[in-house]
């Protein structure tokens, strides 16, 4: 089925007057306020022509494939479609509008046409078997073992698998989930041809008992629980990221992507509950960032280190010891967070807005007082956040880095080179903090976070404003008294107090080679660690 078949229909019901098929922009309709977008992904010039392609008849082809004076009449469940392409535009723009009056097919149906060959940028995104008819120029189709695939079911088609009902697939997924919780598992993998997965202390434990998952039952489970937003996303886009509750128990960040064998899931448990700076172990320092009526707050490390729930924790604190408005920004809403002393509003990007930077902008108008942006992805994303920042209001946001100097770095590399002096100045004045966690593997069971704390005062301004960032470490290091505190002395006191085994602690430190000889002063072997050489 070609994928234009997914948006025509709506210019049918009168919401959409008009659909825009554009170079370097998503799919995007005109409605009566304005261009709204369809997708996330922009699409290449080569995409569009390929979208087109895909319901020219023979004879229209030739321009569509050159790309020039494009004209396509098509139809669907007894509507007729013109297709023309904006001459005036100085990229490639095809605009699709019904014609005045239904009209019989003017080509094939939709089941026996085939893209032509050369033109399957875009293929059918979503499905998970080998067609021995893809075509040899599918681009963007997954190739395995040298043979191209195409992906025909889409995860609109909700398949129930084995399933009697949606409900019956819904209950298996939720089955697993409870589980989740049940033995405190950080993630859920589900995969093709495994059984259930879970992250538990850290380690990756298939459960015993589970039967390995086939494609049928895999996808069933996930279309039951993914809202229709996010099916539309992962037919075009392949993966997509939501978020789910199960109500009394928990909420988990979902998600959902293909590989070679088909699709699969990551499922993350967030708490139902917020947690707060008590239980999460925040000093004092960093809680009165808390207290600040403006500036730049950043909650750093890799990929599941806490992060989101650190960041959670200092937005309880706030909530509860203010009264202003909150804004989040997220993608997806993990952590619910019911209004206290301070009005909270929670967008997730993709359902309330489209995208970080917008959202960020438009939060300007809506009287903020602390603004929480989920992901600093961008350098539009940061931008907008030091100005932010730097006019009167308090910014949290995230990054993946392990060091607050490795933070600063990252941000400033962001720009171009002409620019990188401008936003050391804008950062010296704005930042305001950053925590660095990674997590350990705690002795006992579950894990614990070490946090590198870097506070801003006036010395790290300048060292911010100068370009020394190789410098702040030594900062931190003689500033303790003020509540800063280097990663590896945090992973050292967690090895001191016995959460933490002292080869753990070694693997998570970035410096390793002084990680090494803090732990051989206090007496640990770690003549086997080469790489502290």
């Amino acid at each position: 089925m070609p994928q234009l078949d997914r948006v025509l229909p709506r210019l049918d019901g009168g919401a959409a007057s008009e659909v825009v098929l554009e170079a370097d922009a998503p799919i995007r309709c005109a409605t009566p306020l304005g261009l709204q977008a369809v997708t996330q992904q922009p699409l290449s010039r080569q995409q569009v022509l390929a979208l087109v392609s895909e319901i020219a008849s023979p004879a229209e082809r030739p321009s569509v494939n050159t790309g020039l004076n494009v004209r396509v009449q098509y139809a669907l469940n007894g509507h007729s479609y013109t297709l023309t392409q904006d001459a005036a535009s100085p990229t490639l723009r095809i605009v699709a509008r019904r014609a005045d009056a239904p009209v019989a097919a003017v080509h094939a149906p939709a089941a026996t046409r085939t893209a032509p060959a050369g033109a399957a940028v875009v293929v059918e995104p979503s499905a998970f078997a080998d067609d021995a008819t893809s075509s040899a120029g599918a681009g963007r189709g997954a190739e395995e073992d040298g043979e191209r695939r195409v992906w025909r079911r889409r995860a609109t088609d909700q398949s129930l698998g084995p399933f009697a009902t949606a409900a019956d697939a819904k209950e298996a997924m939720e089955r697993l989930l409870r589980l989740q919780v049940t033995r405190k598992a950080a993630d859920l993998h589900l995969r093709i041809g495994e059984p259930p997965i879970l992250r538990t202390g850290g380690d990756l434990v298939r459960v015993d008992g589970e039967s390995a998952l086939d494609e049928p039952t895999l996808a069933a489970m996930l279309w039951s629980v993914m809202p229709d937003k996010n099916k539309a996303e992962f037919d075009m886009q392949w993966d997509t990221d939501f978020a789910h509750e199960i109500a009394g128990l928990s909420r988990y960040r979902v998600n959902v992507f293909k590989d070679r064998n088909g699709v699969a899931s990551v499922t993350r448990t967030i708490a139902s509950e917020t947690v707060t700076v008590e239980q999460m172990g925040v000093t004092a320092e960093v809680q009165q960032l808390c207290n600040l009526t403006k500036g730049l707050v950043l909650v750093t490390g890799p990929t599941g280190s806490g992060k989101s729930t650190t960041l959670c924790a200092l937005i309880d604190l706030v909530n509860r010891s203010r009264r202003d408005h909150i804004i989040t920004i997220e993608d997806p809403i993990e952590f619910v967070h019911t209004s206290k002393k301070c009005l909270i509003t929670q967008r997730q990007v993709g359902v309330h807005t489209q995208s970080f930077k917008s959202a960020l902008r438009a939060a300007l108008r809506e009287d903020p007082d602390i603004i929480m942006v989920g992901e600093l992805r961008d350098l539009e994303t940061i931008a907008i956040a030091l100005e932010t920042a730097e006019t009167g209001h308090l910014v949290f946001g995230t990054l993946h880095t392990s060091t607050a100097a490795s933070t600063i770095n990252r941000i400033v590399d962001q720009f171009p080179a002409d620019r990188q002096d401008q936003i050391k100045v804008m950062l010296a004045e704005s930042l305001k903090g950053v925590v660095s966690q990674t997590l350990c593997k705690k002795i006992g069971g579950g894990r614990v976070a070490a946090r590198e704390i870097l506070l801003v005062n006036k010395a790290v301004s300048s060292m911010i404003r100068e370009g020394k960032t190789v410098q702040i470490n030594n900062i931190i290091q003689t500033q303790k008294k003020l509540g800063m505190e280097t990663l590896n002395d945090a992973l050292l006191h967690l090895v001191k107090n016995g959460s933490v085994e002292p080869v753990e602690a070694y693997n998570k430190s970035v410096e390793k080679k002084d990680m090494a000889l803090k732990l051989r002063a206090l007496g640990h072997d770690m003549s086997g660690h080469a790489s502290e050489e």
